[in-house]
């Protein structure tokens, strides 16, 4: 394992789960296979950033573009969303994690809103890592979501046309509240967004390993944050 000790742990970390349905075909697998894997790897990288002293980590869980998958994989999609709903109530209350869902829920059955709902009740006053999930996430939806309830807002007499900047319009986003990704980790060396947080990722750190999915782990983590403190951050500005 790496030595940590004298390097800046990023305070939000941003994943894109990439490659659980290549793992499962390496393999000789169902995609679904993958994609079980995948919540186990989840699983324990919620774990692992928690100890680390991570204080947000967000994972693009299920992107508004996933509907196009067939029929079979999304109910299957869905069926694993429900199980490892469960067992993220009881990871996060062993590791005092609080968990939030970004996206728009409302296109799914009700029993998982109200899962999702559940999970976000029951581990609100937890005062560790902040887990987020991207379900039915897009960067472009949520910007789309968020300038019609400005816009909503104005019409309504709630807020002014002449006070839009960006501050404003981000406290309509989904990660209102939240700090913008510092490192986003993008797995088996896709390198593209794929209209992943197109907002809050500006000025983000960008880390892709050939690594796929299920088989992430903590030295694969340890590595990202190596290359993170080797990047001078600038924010648009120069050296002095």
């Amino acid at each position: 394992m790496a030595d940590l000790t004298n390097m800046t742990i990023p305070r939000h970390v941003a994943l894109i789960l990439d490659g659980n349905g290549r793992w499962a075909k390496k393999r000789g697998l169902p995609r679904t296979m993958g994609h079980k894997e995948g919540c186990k790897t989840v699983e324990k990288t919620v774990e692992i950033a928690a100890r680390m002293g991570i204080q947000y980590l967000t994972v693009y869980g299920f992107s508004t573009e996933n509907w196009k998958r067939s029929s079979e994989e999304v109910g299957a999609l869905m069926q694993l969303f429900r199980f490892y709903m469960v067992r993220l109530l009881k990871i996060a209350s062993q590791n005092n994690v609080r968990v939030k869902m970004i996206g728009d829920r409302r296109r799914f059955d009700q029993d998982i809103i109200d899962g999702i709902n559940r999970l976000e009740e029951e581990t609100k006053e937890n005062t560790g890592l902040t887990f987020v999930i991207a379900v039915n996430y897009g960067g472009r939806d949520e910007i789309t979501r968020a300038a019609a309830r400005l816009a909503a807002d104005c019409v309504a007499g709630k807020a002014a046309v002449s006070s839009i900047n960006e501050e404003l319009l981000a406290s309509y986003l989904d990660t209102a509240g939240m700090p913008d990704p510092d490192l986003l980790i993008r797995t088996s060396g896709e390198i593209r967004l794929s209209n992943y947080l197109l907002w809050q990722l500006a000025y983000t750190e960008i880390y892709v390993t050939d690594c796929l999915w299920p088989d992430f782990s903590q030295e694969e983590l340890e590595k990202a944050i190596l290359q993170y403190n080797s990047r001078e951050r600038r924010f648009g500005g120069v050296k002095a």
